[in-house]
């Protein structure tokens, strides 16, 4: 994707610059022409001139920025593009003086000069206002070559860094469903073996629910997106099947939304607080509750979800609140930038969470 961007951007580059030509070249070429003009030796001289200034715009943006400004080599920088100036200084002098003299606009020329210089008895150093203009002049373009090459290696430089976001966010969804994987199954069969013997139609909706929990983490979470339905059906289906384990002194309350328009969402968004709800919040000697809702209003999600915090939570929880939380965080920021807000607050004996994402396309 990003390759066939980069083949588009560089269409679409050229296409301006092929643009920009035409429009210099055809409105002198125009204006020459609308005022009947059949002497067409300046309009030589300006083309002359363009295509100098073109020359060292496309030298400096095309190889001497790139090889040598944005490579810390700028003294070889500067001394490579004082010789292009002076070479074309002398080369557009060469070429306007010899192959477009006209001898008869010079003596047009010569002739106003020695008026000017019999009025006011002072001659005007035309060849030094020539070079000085011509360095003014390329300077200015080359000042406009190294911002635009500049500016095209800080956005190479932002794509790269956002494939190598791009690559990480990958590794972490990689990361958590391997995280949500191994223990959670392990725990949920040894329950479903026990339930086979006391409850065997619990079971086979518990082995159900699990398959589908496991097709859900290796394929549909495969594609990066996912339909907000199924995330919430994984949730459920991973609440009902951790609720097997729980004890009577555990109080639950789950609501999800019912009524609303489906669209897609990043897989595995959720689960983290959801699973560290059940890691840390469950007492198997105190009474404890845990509190998950969701609402879809518009283009926004308002998530939350509430849990009392045990002995084994509080020393336990130092481990969420860091570095479990800090790559939700930054998985967050890199999928939803400026479009989400969560709060966390950890104060005993609850621990809540609250996460809003809004701007979604729905």
């Amino acid at each position: 994707m990003a390759k066939i961007l980069s083949i588009s951007d560089k269409k679409i580059s050229i296409g301006l610059h092929v643009i920009a030509w035409i429009i210099i070249i055809s409105i002198p070429f125009y204006l020459n022409n609308a005022f009947d003009s059949s002497d067409r030796h300046h309009l030589y001289q300006f083309y002359v001139h363009t295509l100098s200034a073109g020359f060292i715009f496309y030298v400096g943006y095309l190889w001497l920025i790139p090889s040598f400004f944005l490579q810390d080599r700028k003294v070889s920088y500067l001394v490579i593009l004082s010789g292009l100036i002076l070479g074309t200084y002398f080369l557009t002098s060469y070429i306007n003086d010899t192959i477009l003299f006209d001898s008869v606009q010079n003596a047009k020329f010569q002739e106003v000069m020695k008026k000017l210089t019999e009025d006011n008895n002072i001659r005007p150093p035309m060849k030094a206002f020539g070079i000085y203009n011509h360095i003014l002049v390329s300077f200015l373009i080359s000042g406009f070559a190294m911002g635009l090459g500049v500016m095209k290696k800080l956005k190479q430089n932002e794509e790269k860094q956002k494939e190598l976001e791009k690559e990480k966010l990958n590794s972490e969804l990689a990361f958590l469903k391997n995280q949500v994987s191994p223990h959670f199954f392990f725990n949920t069969l040894n329950n479903i073996y026990s339930l086979i013997g006391i409850d065997g139609s619990t079971a086979q909706e518990s082995v159900l629910k699990l398959s589908k929990l496991m097709r859900y983490l290796l394929y549909e979470s495969e594609h990066g997106e996912t339909l907000m339905s199924h995330e919430i059906d994984f949730m459920s289906n991973y609440i009902d099947l951790m609720k097997l384990r729980l004890s009577s002194r555990v109080e639950l309350q789950i609501e999800f939304p019912k009524d609303y328009t489906d669209f897609s969402i990043p897989p595995l968004l959720f689960v983290p607080f959801v699973e560290n709800a059940f890691k840390h919040g469950l007492s198997y000697r105190d009474r404890s509750f845990i509190t998950i809702g969701m609402e879809i209003e518009d283009d926004q999600i308002h998530f939350y979800c509430e849990n009392s915090v045990g002995q084994r939570g509080r020393v336990d929880d130092l481990q969420y609140s860091g570095i479990g939380l800090e790559n939700v965080k930054k998985r967050l920021n890199l999928l939803f930038p400026d479009q989400y807000d969560l709060k966390i607050s950890n104060n005993e004996p609850t621990f809540r969470v609250y996460l809003n994402i809004k701007n979604l396309t729905i």
